[in-house]
C-alpha cells in the first residue's frame, strides 16, 4: 500500500478485515486487540487466497477436460471456455488479495499510528453499536434485496460507509469513493458497482429525511 495513502483509508481496511473478528463490547478494544485484528487480517487473506486459487485451479481443470472430450461440439466448447474464463477471473481475484499481502508490512507499521488506531476502533465501534439502524437503512435502500443476503465483504463495506455517512460526518462523496475503492480491492467490479448504487440510494433517503 503506497505511503501516500491516507491513514483513514488504512483504518477503513483494518476495520473491514477485523469487523467480523470483534465480539463483546467494541468500546473495550485495546491496542493489543487491534494488533490481533491485524494478525487476523493476515490469516483471513491467506485463507482467501488459498481458497480462491484452489477454486480457480479446479475450474481450469474442468475447462481443460471439457475441451479434450468435447470433440469440437459447440455446446461443450462454449461451456469449457466459460469455465476457463471463470478460472482466470478467480485467479485475478487471488492476485488482488496477494497484492494486499505484499503491502501488509507497511500496513502493520501504519496501524501503530494513533490516528489509524483510533479511527479503526471508532469505525468498528460505530458499526457494532448502530448495527440495527445501519442495516435497516440499507434494507430500505436496496432494491429487491436484503443486506443479510449479500456477500459478507460487500455487506461490511456498506456498513462501514453508512456509519461514516450517518454518524461520523464524513462527506457523502468521500464515503462513497472510499467504499468503491475498497470494494475493487476486496470484492470485484460487480460488487463495486452494486455498492456505489446502494450508497447513492442511502444518501438520497438521508437527504429526503432531512428535507422532511
Amino acid at each position: 500500500m503506497p505511503v501516500r495513502q491516507q491513514p483513514r483509508r488504512i483504518a477503513r481496511e483494518l476495520a473491514l478485515l477485523g469487523l467480523s473478528q470483534v465480539s463483546g463490547n467494541p468500546e473495550k478494544l485495546t491496542q493489543q486487540r487491534l494488533n490481533d485484528l491485524v494478525l487476523a487480517a493476515i490469516r483471513t487473506l491467506t485463507a482467501e487466497v488459498r481458497e480462491v486459487l484452489e477454486t480457480a485451479a479446479a475450474e481450469a481443470k474442468r475447462g481443460s477436460d471439457r475441451l479434450l472430450t468435447s470433440q469440437t461440439r459447440a455446446v461443450d466448447v462454449n461451456s469449457a471456455k466459460a469455465m476457463v474464463e471463470e478460472a482466470l477471473e478467480l485467479t485475478q481475484t487471488a492476485i488482488n488479495r496477494l497484492g494486499y499481502v505484499v503491502d501488509l508490512p507497511e500496513v502493520i507499521h501504519l496501524a501503530n499510528q494513533q490516528e489509524v488506531r483510533e479511527y479503526a476502533i471508532e469505525l468498528i465501534g460505530t458499526v457494532k453499536r448502530r448495527q440495527a439502524e445501519i442495516d435497516q437503512m440499507l434494507n430500505n435502500s436496496l432494491v429487491d434485496w436484503q443486506v443479510n443476503r449479500l456477500p459478507q465483504v460487500d455487506q461490511q463495506i456498506l456498513e462501514i460507509a453508512v456509519a461514516e455517512i450517518l454518524y461520523l460526518e464524513v462527506p457523502d462523496r468521500i464515503a462513497i469513493n472510499e467504499a468503491v475503492e475498497i470494494a475493487k480491492r476486496y470484492s470485484d467490479e460487480e460488487g463495486a458497482r452494486f455498492i456505489n448504487g446502494a450508497l447513492r440510494r442511502v444518501i438520497n433517503k438521508k437527504i429526503g429525511k432531512i428535507e422532511n
